[in-house]
C-alpha cells in the first residue's frame, strides 16, 4: 500500500556526496528508488555514485530534474536550512533523517511550513518505504518490508523495524 510515495516519485538527496548520504542513497538505488539528483553546495556539476547529477541548490535540481521528494542527509547544523531550501524550491515531500536538530530549529521549521504545500517527515526518522512500488527513501533496510494492504506509520525507527 503506497501512502506518500510510489514508482513515480522523483527523489533528490541533499547531502549525497557525504559518507552517510552516499551510502544510503546507494541502498535506495539498489532497492529501485528513482533518485534523479543530488544537492551539495559547491559540488554542482559533479556526478555522485557514477550516475546521479549533483547540483549546488535544490532550486537548480528541481528545475533540471522535476524532483518531487527530498531526502535530507546533512549534518544537524545545516539540516534546518536544507529543509527550508527544499520547501522554497516547491518540493511537496521532504524526508529528513538527520537527528539531533535543536528543538527551537524544528519549531521554526514547522511554523515556516504552515500553509505551504510541503509535507515534512521527520526530522530524526528512518524514512519511508513502499515495497510494491520499490521506492525507499531513507535508511531502513528494504528486505524486512513486504507489500500488502496495510500501511504502517511509526514515530520510532526501531519499533517500525519490529
Amino acid at each position: 500500500m503506497s501512502i506518500l510515495i510510489d514508482e513515480t516519485s522523483r527523489v533528490l538527496v541533499q547531502g549525497i556526496t557525504g559518507r552517510e548520504g552516499g551510502f544510503h542513497t546507494q541502498r535506495c538505488l539498489d532497492y529501485g528508488t528513482n533518485v534523479v539528483a543530488g544537492v551539495t553546495p559547491g559540488k554542482g556539476g559533479s556526478i555522485a555514485l557514477e550516475k546521479i547529477p549533483v547540483f549546488n541548490t535544490v532550486m537548480q535540481a528541481v528545475r533540471e530534474t522535476e524532483a518531487t521528494v527530498s531526502l535530507v542527509f546533512v549534518p544537524r547544523a545545516f539540516a534546518a536550512d536544507a529543509i527550508l531550501e527544499a520547501a522554497d524550491a516547491g518540493i511537496p515531500l521532504i524526508v529528513c533523517v538527520t537527528e539531533g536538530i535543536p528543538v527551537l530549529d524544528t519549531m521554526n521549521i514547522m511554523r515556516y511550513l504552515e500553509g505551504k504545500p510541503t509535507r515534512l517527515i521527520g526530522p530524526n526518522c528512518p524514512g519511508i518505504i513502499s515495497p510494491k512500488a520499490q521506492c525507499k527513501i531513507g535508511l531502513m533496510p528494504g528486505p524486512i518490508h513486504t507489500a500488502g494492504k496495510v500501511g504502517v506509520v511509526s514515530r520510532s525507527g526501531t519499533l517500525a523495524f519490529e
